[in-house]
């Protein structure tokens, strides 16, 4: 198979005639699809999330990410400069920094020495001069012929992107503005780090990405959105795409919760009954801002999401492993000059969410019952018609897939499937 070229499958993919309402099920399964993913998109004209700049906050910092299933290291550099590149040595290709953190003047690889500047050039080997004038690097070895491969790096309000495609556009215009607005709405001040996890699900990447548009699983999955009203499809909110299609974000207001009848006449089971808390503590917010939203998922394609919900800011970042596995990273964030009472409202609520929250337990495994249930299943597709066929903006409901249906508009064409 040649990676850039669709024709070249060894099983021909032929996409179904309803476009985005109908996905191949093969996509999530299918070895040769994976592998040209890693060509297409991660080493293709889009702008792959890597690393926060908080993470990298002094000169000498370097921390390691992955573009797809590259791996990276991202640096700050002597005069403040962030840098990105991949970690693999020029000369045999082993890691460079095996290591997720730390700090350093310089990056040196452990199997033969070979030294690199925070740029990512060469600037030493051992031995090049061999030992006791024999042996050694040829005369015209030139250090500043080698380097580590270099990435393009755009920063975005604390979040540091990378790019391998000169075709990329700039990040302002990759995202569009508007969805530029609800990025500065949650980065717009320094962020800090409160905490972070991860934890490993075992499903195809893209069934995460369809996963964090869709948003009306929530208030059925998650029982807890529901029965606390943290999020339900009966308060003011929408679904606002980019340009492109394939960003999103949604967003709802829980103040304006409406008690719909849908959710007695639907049976949504958690609104069915009384449900307390122990610890109601837990639901305590403060006002960040005045536009009465409380919860936005906004995504960014390939595998970024942006999560506040009520006070707990969040970057999940999901990395494809495998075909059939994904690793999803979690940062928990404050701002740097919230007060102690406003922290400790964010870590509360950062209960709300992760490999073990209240509102997201659910998709570790939901996502694995799905690819569990389209593995050889040939030619069978989903069915993707909720709130219509379009793909437009839908701000006045979100019992829609709009979002979704977005996703694969973007992926088609980037894959060059029609």
């Amino acid at each position: 198979m040649d990676a850039r070229n669709p024709d070249t499958l060894s099983e021909p993919l032929d996409w179904p005639a309803q476009g985005v309402t109908r996905v191949p099920f093969r996509l999530f399964s299918d070895e040769e699809i994976y592998q040209r993913e890693q060509e297409k998109i991660f080493r293709g004209p889009v702008w792959n999330y890597v690393c926060l700049e908080a993470e990298i906050p002094k000169p000498g910092d370097y921390k390691t990410s992955f573009v797809g299933e590259i791996p990276v290291i991202c640096t700050r550099n002597h005069d403040g400069a962030v840098h990105v590149m991949v970690n693999r040595c020029a000369h045999k290709g082993a890691l460079v920094c095996p290591r997720e953190h730390g700090n350093g003047s310089e990056l040196t690889c452990v199997y033969h020495a070979w030294t690199y500047d925070l740029t990512g050039q060469l600037t030493g080997v051992a031995f090049r001069r061999g030992i006791k004038g024999k042996g050694g690097m040829p005369e015209d070895f030139d250090v500043k012929k080698h380097r580590l491969e270099p990435l393009r790096v755009a920063v975005l309000f604390g979040l540091v992107f990378a790019t391998f495609s000169d075709k990329t556009p700039p990040i302002e215009e990759y995202l569009g503005p508007r969805m530029m607005d609800f990025v500065k709405r949650s980065f717009g001040r320094k962020v800090k780090i409160l905490g972070t996890q991860s934890q490993m699900t075992y499903n195809n990447w893209k069934l995460y990405a369809e996963n964090v548009r869709d948003a009306y699983h929530a208030t059925l999955l998650h029982t807890f959105y529901t029965s606390f009203n943290v999020n339900r499809l009966d308060t003011d909110g929408g679904i606002i795409l980019a340009d492109e299609k394939w960003h999103h974000v949604s967003y709802s207001k829980r103040d304006t919760v409406s008690n719909a009848p849908e959710y007695a006449n639907d049976k949504v089971h958690a609104a069915q009954y009384k449900t307390t808390l122990e610890g109601p503590h837990l639901l305590d917010r403060f006002d960040e801002f005045d536009d009465g939203i409380t919860h936005t998922i906004q995504t960014i394609f390939p595998n970024l999401t942006l999560q506040f919900t009520f006070n707990s800011l969040a970057v999940r970042f999901f990395v494809p492993r495998g075909v059939g596995k994904t690793e999803l990273l979690w940062f928990y964030l404050g701002y740097e000059d919230d007060t102690d009472e406003q922290v400790e409202i964010r870590l509360r609520q950062s209960n709300l969410t992760g490999s073990a929250g209240l509102v997201s337990l659910e998709d570790g495994c939901i996502n694995e019952f799905v690819q569990r249930g389209t593995h050889l299943c040939g030619d069978v597709n989903s069915f993707i018609e909720m709130g219509g066929r379009g793909v437009e903006s839908s701000e006045d409901s979100r019992a829609t897939e709009v979002a979704i249906r977005g996703f694969w508009e973007g992926y088609r064409r980037i894959m060059g499937f029609s």
